[in-house]
């Protein structure tokens, strides 16, 4: 099987598209770039496909890597026959060359090894071919200084013969899938712990069972943090006599005196050998699918999160509430650039709400703020009322946003580099106001798995989730497209084909050099090669630039093509776009050439009739019920407005203005069978939901959306 045979076994794509996608990996192509301008190559691939192209190519490099590596470990033991070659070539199964593998792994002494050191391998082997009927009489022959009797002699035959059933490729596999189908897991609490604070938190598993597969995710990596924490014991068994049963019809083939020490040997090697590893195992593969749902559902939260509707260019006044510490505001220029920075006290204990109040209309009318920005923290309804009652001279959007993550970005070095002159409460303040201007560009500055979006986001495996938050970012940063002479290290850093050191060249030179004027200056910033510029240059956008595509989506490699459809229409670039009424007459298979195909040609005329264009909302004002500041304000049967702030597989968690969020469970989202919560709410979605129960001792909300 060669690796676009393996990807194709998982993949629905066909082996050319698979192929010229693997080819254009190898070429160092990204794949934001693939999937958007290698669209005839790829077959129109999108980018979730190439993603799993890319890690199933990863995923088969890793396999014949690892047989290589036991191919040689194996000769180098002078053990591997022909036979077990083949096998171990045709595998791509890593549990099944793993199998393949445990007779020969280096591991510590175990009873049949002492056994063999005692010279009780032939009985083993006698025992084993199950053609004696007298066991015990041949087992005599085999006394020594270390084997005093019978029992011990056919006690260490069966010793070996345990470990040759553990190392049966055909016994694990069978086993393995009595285990998949009908494990059960079930949980103890630790006597010892049962009272501590800490535990009350899963009194549900201090005796619970259930079977394995029907578990959901969020319940599975529950039990794990318990038993971590040190709360719970976790078993996973099954039917221990259908286990033995399905050993033994593998192993014994007739009725004698060798039938009883296989059925003790059989017993044994599940009990000690393959009971513990293949649940073990089990446990493994259903946390690795748990992890791989949880981070779905993380990674699907933060795109629609970084994807939020921004305000665009606009004078903002931010607020960060507070109580005792005071109000942080700062004022920000169209460009998120501080102008300015004040502390005001209009809440308890303080109340200096009239002066507050001057302070407010004096920033809004001396900075000509546009929309107020109001974090979601403490404080936050009190602080909405208190702008609310202010008479502007002009209108002036309000706004409450998300601030988690704000506070790990004011002590971040992101932070500190930007505003090194101001402490972490101005910073956060700073962050709040820029990500209602532009979520993304704020955002990408943030340790995703510290803005919250998720569900036991430190419970899943950290490699592959970092892996997967970063590729969402890259798609989003890619899919919206960056303003060159706006955009922050953080954001360059993300642009297909830049990363981390080139975006800091390219700040270095801005600062230096200052805007830049077209995209072919991207090629005068130090070290950023041809390769780069190919790969980067579609994604960044550059406004009022002499050449009008360099605002669009148009690859430079297609300028060529777009003047010459200008040229053919008897006018200039700049009046072909945005013009329907000519872009309409262009005939795409014209134009083809060898790098771009009618696909790249239509998503070309796609671009020039709107370019630029944001796939994103615009950000919608939203209040909350006035009525409504506390959870003991709260009344079942109550309508209230609410924004999804959280997403799980279980349900969505809903904003209404209080402290706590209210649950939506998957079964109050609407009306019938709910299998993908996204399916029905987005983040940040605006919702109206129903209060159905109210803990005000646990702080808990029950709520739904069937009204």
């Amino acid at each position: 099987m060669d690796v676009i045979q393996f990807i194709q076994s998982q993949i629905g794509a066909s082996p050319k598209n698979i192929a010229n996608t693997i080819k254009l990996l190898d070429e160092d192509c990204t794949i934001p770039f693939i999937s958007r301008y290698r669209k005839d190559q790829t077959g129109d691939l999108d980018e979730v496909v190439i993603e799993q192209i890319a890690k199933r190519k990863k995923q088969f490099e890793e396999i014949v890597k690892r047989k290589e590596a036991i191919l040689k470990s194996i000769e180098e033991q002078q053990a591997l026959t022909p036979e077990l070659s083949n096998k171990i070539q045709k595998s791509f199964d890593l549990q099944e060359l793993e199998d393949y593998y445990l007779p020969f792994k280096k591991k510590k002494k175990t009873r049949a090894d002492v056994a063999r050191e005692n010279g009780l391998e032939p009985l083993a082997k006698i025992i084993m071919a199950q053609n004696s009927d007298d066991v015990d009489f041949i087992a005599s022959r085999y006394l020594n200084a270390n084997v005093k009797n019978e029992d011990e002699a056919l006690q260490g035959a069966r010793d070996i013969i345990a470990e040759w059933i553990n190392e049966n490729t055909f016994v694990r596999k069978s086993l393995r899938r009595i285990f998949q189908r009908t494990a059960n897991i079930s949980t103890k609490v630790i006597k010892s712990k049962e009272n501590e604070e800490d535990a009350q938190k899963f009194t549900q598993y201090f005796d619970w069972s259930e079977h394995l597969l029907k578990a959901p995710a969020h319940r599975l990596l529950a039990m794990l943090r318990a038993e971590k924490e040190g709360f719970i014991r976790i078993k996973i068994e099954v039917n221990i006599d259908d286990a033995i049963s399905n050993i033994e019809n593998s192993i014994i083939k007739r009725n004698n005196d060798c039938t009883s020490h296989l059925k003790l040997a059989i017993e044994d090697c599940y009990k000690r050998l393959l009971a513990p590893t293949i649940s073990n195992e089990t446990l493994q593969e259903v946390k690795t699918k748990a992890d791989s749902s949880s981070i779905q559902v993380f990674a699907a939260n933060l795109s629609q999160l970084l994807l939020a509707p921004p305000l665009g260019e606009k004078r903002i006044l931010a607020i960060d509430p507070g109580y005792r510490s005071g109000c942080k505001v700062v004022c920000l220029d169209e460009k998120g650039d501080l102008l300015y920075n004040e502390t005001i006290f209009p809440h308890a204990p303080q109340h200096e709400e009239a002066m507050a109040m001057k302070k407010i209309r004096s920033m809004v009318n001396a900075y000509k703020i546009d929309a107020i920005s109001i974090g979601n923290g403490t404080a936050s309804r009190e602080t909405e009322f208190f702008i609310k009652k202010i008479a502007f001279d002009k209108p002036v959007q309000v706004f409450v946003v998300s601030e988690a993550g704000a506070s790990v970005y004011s002590a971040s070095k992101i932070a500190r580099e930007e505003f090194p002159n101001f402490d972490v409460t101005v910073r956060g303040s700073i962050s709040i106001g820029r990500r209602l201007a532009d979520p993304l560009a704020e955002l990408v500055k943030i340790d995703p798995k510290s803005i919250g979006v998720g569900q036991y986001q430190h419970d899943v495996d950290q490699t592959k989730l970092k892996e997967e938050l970063d590729t969402t970012v890259i798609r989003c940063v890619n899919s919206v497209g960056i303003n060159i002479n706006t955009a922050s290290k953080s954001l360059l850093s993300y642009v297909s084909g830049i990363g981390e050191k080139l975006a800091e060249n390219i700040v270095q030179y801005r600062s230096e050099n200052g805007p830049f004027q077209n995209r072919a200056d991207l090629k005068k910033v130090p070290r950023l090669g041809e390769k780069a510029f190919q790969q980067g240059a579609a994604f960044i956008r550059i406004k009022n630039a002499n050449n009008p595509l360099d605002s669009s989506a148009v690859h430079p490699e297609a300028y060529g093509i777009v003047e010459k459809i200008a040229k053919d229409l008897k006018i200039s670039v700049n009046e072909l776009i945005g013009n329907k009424e000519k872009t309409v007459l262009i005939k795409p298979e014209q134009y083809v050439t060898e790098e771009i195909g009618i696909l790249g040609l239509r998503d070309i005329i796609k671009e020039l009739e709107k370019p630029g264009l944001d796939p994103r909302k615009a950000a919608k004002v939203f209040e909350f019920d006035p009525k409504v500041k506390s959870i003991n304000d709260l009344k079942p049967g109550m309508i209230l407005p609410g924004i999804v702030n959280n997403i799980t597989n279980f349900g969505c968690f809903v904003d209404i203005g209080i402290k706590e969020s209210g649950l939506v469970h998957i079964s109050q989202l609407k009306a019938g069978f709910v299998s993908d919560v996204n399916q029905v709410v987005k983040l940040h979605q605006h919702v109206e939901v129903k209060v159905t129960d109210v803990d005000e001792q646990r702080k808990r909300i029950q709520l739904s959306m069937i009204l």
